[in-house]
């Protein structure tokens, strides 16, 4: 299985697990798949633009404001994807710090198994 494939299904995991942990989030598992694939497009094509508008407060926060810019590439896939429900906007930065925290671990472990199987 290539390391793409197994990196979006445990983030749909990750995901769902999530949802079950917090009570601001609900997520069906159609809109766990639709909503990983949306999230990342969200992640790939505003994150960044958004990132390098809010820099200055970026440095000045630490850092600490992307978690702000996570929690809006959440909510704004809350609103596109229908069963993927984020109940206000603090949940939304909470969601997106325990993804986070989950999206870490993954990437931990995936990129250390290709690596000791030589991919």
């Amino acid at each position: 299985m290539p390391g793409w494939v197994l990196r979006w299904i445990l983030n749909i995991l990750a995901i769902i697990v999530t949802a079950a942990l917090l009570t601001g989030f609900e997520v069906s598992v159609w809109g766990a798949i639709v909503g990983s694939l949306v999230l990342g497009l969200f992640n790939a094509i505003i994150r960044p633009v958004l990132l390098i508008l809010t820099l200055p407060l970026n440095i000045v926060t630490l850092g600490l404001f992307t978690f702000v810019i996570n929690g809006l590439m959440l909510w704004l896939t809350s609103v596109t994807v229908k069963g993927f429900d984020i109940h206000g906007f603090g949940w939304a930065i909470l969601s997106a710090a325990v993804l986070s925290l989950f999206s870490f671990v993954i990437s931990y472990f995936v990129e250390d198994r290709y690596i000791e199987l030589g991919r």
